[in-house]
């Protein structure tokens, strides 16, 4: 059996869906001169030997890249078709430069969103030169994948009644804008090391888990160690809300390694 690779991620970004601070917010966290308080819109980078994959590809992933220093990338993963999931796919190409075509995982459903949004990246003629090429490899929830030594489990989730995906990268699982999971798929996520899942707000949300939906998540799953993600404004500060926290339990940011 090959040896187990040692997981690192990266987190691009922690934000939810407009950012934080949001454009016109009056909220005081928007004011907060905490580094941590300041989120890009929800990404990660999971790395292994030289090996750097991405999950999802939102409007701050240029900014993301730069400020990482990600000078190559083996290819991105999507979760689902939302904006603050997609909306940087065409920043890719400097990296396919580099490469030729940029290797994409993606469920056929979302690879149809992309086709629609993005008609030259996919366009067969005529192409545009300079357009972004992909690599597309359908993916689903039924079947893992291996990726460069690593065995990928895609994890099924609802984002409210959105089915979208959640990754398993060994011992390490990434689940973003959750709101349900069947008994099933929570079968796929037992023994982590690490997982990572959103923690909204306090308040309740038709289509996130809030911070006590995510906690009662982690205590049933009961990882050695777990991270809050996709993170409103209205959660509050910070260093206070990680007061709050169990012990094995933390608020992730922007820039935030996290080694396995």
């Amino acid at each position: 059996m090959d040896k187990k690779k040692q997981i690192k991620v990266t987190f691009l970004g922690t934000g939810t869906s407009t950012g934080v601070p949001m454009i016109t917010s009056k909220h005081p966290v928007a004011f907060s001169n905490d580094s941590r308080d300041k989120r890009l819109r929800s990404s990660i980078m999971v790395s292994w030997d030289d090996c750097n994959y991405i999950i999802d590809c939102g409007p701050d992933f240029r900014q993301q890249m730069i400020r990482e220093n990600v000078e190559s990338i083996k290819g991105i993963l999507f979760t689902h078709e939302h904006a603050d999931h997609i909306a940087g796919l065409d920043e890719i190409r400097p990296y396919g430069f580099q490469m030729g075509a940029v290797p994409i995982y993606v469920s056929e459903r979302v690879l149809g969103k992309l086709q629609r949004r993005y008609e030259y990246i996919f366009a067969v003629e005529n192409r545009y030169p300079s357009a972004p090429k992909v690599e597309t490899n359908v993916i689903s929830h039924e079947h893992s994948l291996r990726l460069d030594g690593v065995e990928v489990t895609p994890v099924e989730v609802m984002h409210g009644n959105l089915p979208i995906l959640g990754y398993r990268f060994n011992d390490v699982a990434y689940l973003t804008d959750i709101k349900t999971i069947k008994e099933e798929e929570k079968r796929k996520l037992q023994n982590l090391d690490v997982l990572i899942v959103t923690g909204l707000r306090k308040e309740p949300h038709a289509t996130h888990f809030n911070l006590e939906e995510a906690l009662a998540f982690i205590a049933e799953l009961q990882p050695k160690k777990a991270y809050l993600t996709h993170i409103s404004e209205l959660l509050g500060f910070h260093a206070e809300v990680e007061k709050e926290l169990p012990k094995n339990v933390f608020l992730a940011y922007d820039g935030l390694v996290v080694e396995n």
